[in-house]
């Protein structure tokens, strides 16, 4: 299928940041966006990059009133010679169609996926910010657009790409956060939809966040939701614990991200031959571990933030440092690697770094 392009006029193009210390997160888009269109028994079609512009609906399109929205997030990084590169941008694209899957909706083609992404990108590589730690973060997003109050399925798709520069997702920047663990509200139940990355686990988990960052913590460290015991992810991180001599982290099980930074965590850490461990976890032994000294470093993984070290949790109205609440050896060697990498500063050998521009 070919992706038509449409660029934006000169006068039309926006200012880029001249201070990219100041980027934050999310807060810039971009002059193009990406779109495509999906009718039952028409499939695809009309593949646009276009001029960044409001969406139009109609207010009874399906995405406002039954929840059928899922999103991806990646970012692209600029080398040191002025290349660009994805990292892992299969794994998104085949992440986000089993969210697809799980909310009725139509699988995008693979192909035509990655080169939406590597097309925008390219388009918009002068938004490539070159400052340490920053990138251009690519959100793709799918939602259900027919017109109708009746709950079934969708018949009408859209899918688009929006993407734009950002600097450290937390404001410390790679420095300790401290996590609320919410005893009172759950992410997500098995059957359910907490494996895929869908807008309505977001929402649901906005609350019990709010309630975190009014007490002075950076995010939610989830529980099950059965015994209320299991540790299962952070709000927007899966999570990692060095207890002992091992690494470990929450099995996948239905109710947690597949991150794939979490993957990438696990398959450095074993070719650095630290005893990685994916098993069930609870609050309660992380605590004692703590207390006896065992707990030695926590740290949370992502897209938005690579590794977030955790330096401090609370649970049950009491405070617990991890590792004095500072940054533990093994987050940081592993932030490193996997920035360097991301980068183009050092070898890659596990192919993850994908080079799209000059």
């Amino acid at each position: 299928m070919e992706i038509k392009i449409i660029k934006a006029t000169p006068k039309k193009m926006k200012a880029k940041p001249k201070d990219e210390s100041k980027l934050g997160f999310g807060k810039l888009v971009t002059d193009h966006f990406f779109n495509i269109k999906y009718k039952e028994g028409q499939g695809w079609h009309d593949a646009l990059i276009e001029p960044y512009r409001p969406l139009q609906l109609d207010p009874t399109a399906m995405c406002l009133h039954y929840g059928q929205e899922i999103f991806e997030g990646l970012k692209a990084y600029r080398g040191p010679k002025g290349e660009v590169y994805l990292f892992r941008p299969k794994e998104n694209i085949k992440r986000m169609n089993i969210s697809a899957e799980r909310l009725c909706m139509p699988l995008m083609d693979e192909e035509i996926f990655l080169e939406a992404i590597q097309k925008l990108v390219i388009l918009e590589k002068d938004w490539v910010p070159k400052g340490e730690g920053t990138s251009l973060y690519i959100r793709p997003i799918m939602i259900a657009t027919e017109a109708a109050l009746g709950v079934h399925p969708a018949n009408e798709y859209l899918f688009f790409i929006v993407v734009g520069p950002v600097g450290a997702y937390y404001p410390q920047g790679f420095s300790p956060t401290k996590m609320f663990v919410s005893q009172d509200h759950v992410r997500a139940t098995k059957g359910g939809t907490g494996h895929v990355k869908a807008a309505i686990n977001y929402a649901a988990s906005l609350f019990a966040t709010r309630i975190a960052t009014s007490k002075g913590y950076t995010q939610v460290l989830w529980l099950d939701a059965i015994e209320n015991k299991y540790i299962e992810e952070v709000g927007t991180s899966n999570i990692f614990f060095v207890i002992g001599d091992e690494l470990i982290t929450p099995p996948l099980g239905g109710t947690i991200l597949p991150g794939i930074t979490r993957n990438s965590v696990i398959k450095l850490a074993k070719h650095f031959k630290i005893k990685v461990v994916e098993r069930l976890i609870t609050i309660h032994e992380v605590i004692e571990s703590s207390k006896n000294g065992k707990l030695k470093e926590a740290f949370a993984s992502g897209t938005a933030a690579i590794i977030s070290p955790v330096g401090q949790i609370h649970y049950r109205g009491r405070d617990y440092l991890i590792n004095g609440g500072k940054t533990g050896p093994i987050a940081e060697k592993l932030y490193n690697e996997i920035l360097q990498i991301q980068y183009g500063m050092k070898d890659d050998p596990f192919k993850w770094r994908v080079q799209i521009s000059d």
